[in-house]
């Protein structure tokens, strides 16, 4: 081919053929484009029997996703087969659909449905180019061919014929704005998301009434090939298609030209917004989908349902972020002999396994006065492995179960001035075996406090005391509290032995932080019908079940637990952790073998949970513990809350104390009322009103220094048990 002296130049040829044959062959596909479209007008029953029918289109409405939302209104996800949610056309930006209309079809407010001009000038294109380019569709036929699916996608006569015939029946039945509204908010925007409103949050992270023209233009720009024009597949050619809407903007009158430079210039998004696999709160999320799949069925995924979460989305950045924090933390220790989940993934190479090799882990953070779940955390990757441990698994809680032992002591009527045996204790057991249960620290404190025992987490203690108040009154307490979980009564139960599923770990302390009434825990607060309609809203599950001064004793002894025990690492001001201002209380748990370790703790007003371990069982660390382990994840996660410019909640009151309880300086050694025999060791403790002691501390009182003591070290070397 050569080309000289313009397009029809003496000299020229094209693929051979003489210009003046050429140009025949032009005006003749024009005739005939012509003629085509004169039969297209005049016998659409004749050769489009199989069409849509008028029917249709009256009742067609869009497939709608329902929206997971957070508490805020926040968009977390979309469930749906197509990602859908209309927007009505007046609440856009004018500029919104201007892009859609400049760079689609800029004569949409002048013609029928079916632009002639635009057909011809598409069909020479095809002829010049020897193949079908396609081009020539209105935005109403655009529009026609998503609403109906036996249309078809293909580029034939027969389709475009169809197309045709749909397009007119709508120009004729509904309004230019309804056609606009209605395409835009039909068509795919690429990644499976369908309508402007969804496209607008996943591309930018803002409703579809606030897009700027830049962003309008991109997305006016993504709907001619959604597959091709995404700026997280080719940016560049998302930029050139963009920047082509804007110039075209400003050629027709819908922007100056200093405005299409300007706007020109912003840059393409970089990264998804909102959920997708993978983000945010995906175990959350999977949660709330199956339980409205229980309830819906399969009409959840194209009724346009709004479904209001509990979840409150900038605490679970913070939970997602602290208990990051903590796997790279447990990862870089020296005694971790694991591959960490960096390598396992470099080296799987493959399809996920079906129990993950590496580290794993929990959070779980609850309003404890109402159980709405406001952060969850149910593994690592969710691509990888989708069982949610916060909610399905059973483990070994250790030591946080601790704290129904000592209630339910306090609550038989022990004070907690009783000075207890820490010593070595050997259990005989029924099949003749000997049950021997060994402290962290190797070392035996001898006689101890209530509050010193629970401080210090001594799991010597903890068994006896169990044994002694009854095994049986202790299972009943944790089911009482809501560990619904088999809890049988053998003499390690007082330690953690009996596995637990975490959510109702946490149900079972929000009893602590409540004064004695028990939540059960839920995802979602309420669900509405596309229009705002509310249709449910879960009951508030509430009771108090538990004696309110027994819970407030306790629990203060797992404030020094927290304040001075096990749990310092979670409060220690030098690692940037909850400070002493703010009121709180905790329990750590680690299982003998190191393969489970906890954090569970509380202020008035947030509970939150934390657990590393293996799916399959293994040591994490030799000498790990829940405090320095997992409690610095929980104390990073409430200083987020309480401390700093971006603080969630103002720092909460202390627990005030209710009616039956009274305090009383003791003698920690003795356990009896101090006076000037004995003030080197004064405490102020707390009693259940008439459990308090009456004796003072005397350098003449029988027993261990006068002590009422539990056991003496003698018959607590060995003891009997029935269970």
């Amino acid at each position: 081919m050569t080309r000289r002296n313009g397009f029809f130049g003496r000299t020229r040829t094209w693929l051979g053929l003489h210009p003046r044959f050429v140009a025949g062959a032009v005006l003749t596909v024009l005739a005939l484009s012509s003629l085509a479209v004169g039969l297209l007008v005049g016998a659409w029953s004749a050769v489009c029997r199989d069409c849509p029918s008028i029917a249709q289109i009256y009742v067609w409405e869009p497939m709608q996703a329902t929206r997971i939302l957070d508490r805020n209104g926040v968009l977390l996800d979309e469930l749906a087969e197509e990602r859908r949610t209309p927007v009505d056309i007046s609440t856009l930006p004018e500029h919104v659909p201007q892009a859609f209309i400049a760079i689609e079809d800029k004569r949409f407010y002048s013609h029928n449905g079916f632009d002639y001009r635009r057909l011809v000038s598409a069909n020479v294109k095809n002829v010049l180019s020897l193949e079908i380019t396609g081009g020539g569709s209105t935005l109403t036929q655009q529009l026609a061919r998503n609403m109906f699916e036996d249309i078809g996608t293909m580029q034939t006569l027969t389709r475009k014929l169809k197309e045709a015939r749909v397009a007119k029946q709508i120009e004729e039945v509904y309004s230019k704005d309804q056609i606009l509204e209605a395409y835009i908010n039909q068509v795919n925007y690429g990644h499976g998301w369908y309508g402007i409103e969804t496209a607008s949050q996943r591309y930018f992270g803002k409703p579809a009434a606030e897009l700027n023209p830049a962003e309008a233009a991109m997305l006016a720009a993504a709907v001619n090939a959604p597959g091709r024009y995404s700026p997280f597949i080719n940016a560049e050619a998302t930029l050139n298609r963009r920047n082509l809407a804007l110039a075209l903007m400003a050629d027709q009158g819908y922007l100056t030209e200093a405005a299409k430079e300007q706007w020109q210039q912003v840059p393409l998004p970089e990264s998804r917004h909102g959920t997708e696999v993978g983000d945010v709160a995906p175990y959350f999320v999977e949660w709330v989908r199956t339980l409205l799949d229980t309830r819906y069925g399969s009409s959840l995924y194209s009724s346009g349902l709004r479904v209001i979460t509990s979840l409150d989305i900038d605490m679970q950045r913070a939970a997602t972020e602290s208990i990051e924090a903590g796997w790279d933390r447990i990862e870089g220790l020296p005694g971790f002999r694991a591959d960490t989940y960096e390598e396992v993934m470099e080296e799987r190479g493959g399809a996920p396994p079906a129990e993950t090799e590496y580290l794993q882990g929990l959070f779980i953070a609850m309003e404890p006065a109402t159980g709405e779940i406001r952060a969850l955390v149910g593994g690592r990757d969710f691509n990888d492995s989708k069982f949610n441990r916060a909610t399905q698994a059973m483990r070994q809680p250790g030591s946080t179960f601790k704290p129904f032992v000592y209630y339910t002591a306090i609550n038989s009527g022990m004070p907690t001035s009783t000075v207890l045996y820490d010593a070595p204790l050997v259990i005989n057991m029924p099949d003749s075996t000997e049950y021997a249960p060994k402290n962290y620290d190797p070392d035996f404190r001898g006689p101890v406090t209530m509050r010193q025992a629970l401080m210090f987490s001594l799991n010597t203690v903890a068994v006896r005391l169990g044994v002694d108040i009854g095994l049986a009154a202790v299972a009943q307490t944790a089911r009482e509290f809501g560990l619904r979980t088999p809890v049988p009564a053998y003499p390690s139960m007082p330690i953690g032995a009996a596995e637990v599923i975490p959510m109702q770990l946490a149900e079972a302390y929000s009893v602590f932080a409540n004064g004695g009434t028990r939540v059960r825990s839920h995802p979602i607060l309420r669900v509405e019908d596309p229009s705002g309609a509310l249709i449910w809203e879960p009951r508030v599950e509430a009771e108090q079940i538990a004696n309110a001064a027994a819970v407030a004793i306790t629990r203060d002894l797992m404030m020094s637990a927290l304040n001075n025990g096990s749990g310092y690492p979670a409060r220690d001001p030098a690692g940037g952790n909850l400070p002493y201002t703010i009121p709180a209380a905790a329990k750590t748990g680690t299982t003998n073998d190191g393969s489970d370790i906890w954090f569970a703790g509380f202020t008035p007003d947030m509970l939150a949970l934390v657990w590393f371990g293996f799916d399959r069982r293994r040591t994490i660390v030799s000498n790990a513990a829940g405090g320095t382990l997992a409690g610095p994840v929980w104390g990073s996660f409430m200083r987020s809350l309480y401390v700093g410019e971006n603080a969630e909640l103002d720092p909460p009151q202390p627990w005030p104390w209710p009616d039956g309880v009274v305090a009383r300086e003791i003698d920690r050694e003795t356990g009896r009322l101090a006076n000037e025999w004995c003030r080197a060791n004064v405490t102020t403790e707390y009693f259940i009103a008439g459990t308090e002691p009456t004796e003072a501390c005397s350098p003449y009182s029988g027993g261990l220094f006068g002590a009422p003591v539990r056991g003496t070290l003698e018959d607590s070397i060995r003891a009997d048990t029935i269970y």
